[in-house]
């Protein structure tokens, strides 16, 4: 089975019999990284009804209803993940309560359908690989573009040196032995 991971960060409104749906889909690479974003996203949007979400970061995947019925909100987002073989992704729907009740079906075609609109044409298949991490110095970038060429880059950072997140193949491991990298996912994915 080929792995995918989105293309871009997205985020989109609707709404469904007067609630809101804010539904975000995001690049992670590690627990640590998922747990942050949730956290901002928590803070920005505090006065929320439901933050619901789901994340699958290979090998781990998990999910939340925050307090939706059980098996409404992060499993039905978590199932278009797992039926779109997505890694390094999390999809977050936050639900402000409009009045109106949804039901069971209404709830779930709700969560997963918002998320299924953001990955429309936004699914990028990718060869197994290691997740590393770059820091390298200004002066090394056409290099590290030449070497990277054939690989996914997840992130690019520009502070002091430039710091890369890729999912890379072994053989691009092996070009990368004269330059500082350490690897983030030690798994093969």
């Amino acid at each position: 089975m080929s792995m995918k991971i989105i293309i871009n960060d997205l985020s989109k409104t609707s709404i469904v019999n007067k609630s809101k749906f804010i539904g975000i889909i995001k690049k992670v690479m590690t627990k640590e990284e998922a747990t942050t974003f949730l956290e901002k996203i928590k803070s920005e949007y505090s006065d929320a009804t439901h933050i619901c979400y789901a994340y699958s970061i290979s090998p781990y995947q998990k999910y939340s209803d925050d307090n939706e019925p059980e098996g409404t909100a992060g499993l039905p987002i978590l199932r278009v993940l797992k039926m779109n073989n997505l890694d390094f992704t999390m999809a977050i729907v936050i639900r402000y309560f409009g009045g109106i009740k949804l039901g069971t079906n209404g709830l779930i075609h709700a969560y997963s359908g918002i998320i299924k609109e953001l990955l429309k044409d936004n699914i990028k298949e990718i060869e197994k690989g290691y997740v590393i991490e770059i820091e390298e110095e200004y002066k090394n970038s056409d290099l590290l573009d030449y070497i990277l060429k054939n690989d996914v880059i997840i992130k690019k950072e520009y502070n002091n040196k430039i710091k890369i997140t890729a999912i890379v193949r072994k053989k691009t491991l092996e070009k990368l032995s004269s330059i500082s990298y350490k690897i983030i996912n030690e798994t093969i994915i």
